[in-house]
C-alpha cells in the first residue's frame, strides 16, 4: 500500500511513527514548513518531518496546497493509492481529494460529529466528558466530515491531561490505521 502521510503536531508523530514501526511506513510526509519557536526563535521543523528524515522518507512542506505542486509532486514519488491525515491544518481541496479516487483517510481525535475541529482533545477535557475516543473518516472537502470508517472508544479518567490523552488517542489511532492500511482495498 503506497499511501501519503499529512501531519505535523505530536499527534501525528506518534502515528506515524506507530505505522513506521509496524513495517507500514510512507512514501512521503506532507506537513507544515519549519517556522520559529521560542523566545529565541529558532526555526523548528515539525515532529512528523523529523521522523519521517530519520526514517529516510520523502518530506514536502508545502506552504500552500494547489493542484499543480500536487500533481508535480505526485508524479516525483511515482503515485500513491491513497492518503492519512491526522492534524493537518490546512484544508485539502476538493480537487486534490479525487486524484487519489477520494481515498483520504481523516483520523480524528474524538467521537465525531463531537469537537469537530482543531482542538478537540482540549475541548473533552473543558466538557468534562467522560468518554472520548477516536475516529477514522473518509476526508471531504468540509472540516473533520465525512463517510464514518470505524471508531474506538476511550473511557476518560479525572487523571488524563492534554499530554496523557493525545498520547492514548494517537496510540489507539496507529493501532486502528495498522489494521485499515493492512486491510485496504
Amino acid at each position: 500500500m503506497n499511501y501519503i502521510f499529512f501531519g505535523s503536531p505530536k499527534f501525528a508523530e506518534i502515528i506515524l511513527e506507530k505505522l513506521i514501526n509496524a513495517g507500514l511506513p510512507p512514501v512521503l510526509v506532507v506537513c507544515n514548513p519549519d517556522k520559529p519557536f521560542g523566545r529565541k526563535k529558532v526555526i523548528t521543523s515539525p515532529p512528523t518531518k523529523i521522523i519521517a528524515e530519520k526514517n529516510a522518507i520523502k518530506v514536502w512542506q508545502p506552504q500552500k496546497l494547489d493542484l499543480e505542486n500536487w500533481n508535480a509532486k505526485l508524479e516525483e514519488i511515482g503515485g500513491a493509492d491513497a492518503a492519512i491525515v491526522a492534524a493537518y491544518n490546512k484544508i485539502i481541496s476538493k480537487e486534490i481529494l479525487t486524484i487519489l479516487n477520494n481515498n483520504f483517510v481523516g483520523v480524528h481525535p474524538s467521537l465525531l460529529p463531537r469537537h469537530r475541529g482543531a482542538s478537540p482533545i482540549q475541548q473533552t477535557i473543558l466538557d468534562g466528558d467522560t468518554e472520548t475516543g477516536i475516529t477514522l473518516f473518509f476526508v471531504d472537502e468540509k472540516v473533520d466530515h465525512g463517510k464514518i470508517i470505524s471508531t474506538v472508544k476511550y473511557q476518560t479518567s479525572s487523571k488524563d491531561t492534554y499530554l496523557i490523552l493525545e498520547e492514548k488517542l494517537a496510540r489507539i489511532s496507529g493501532e486502528l490505521l495498522m489494521s485499515l492500511l493492512q486491510n485496504f482495498d
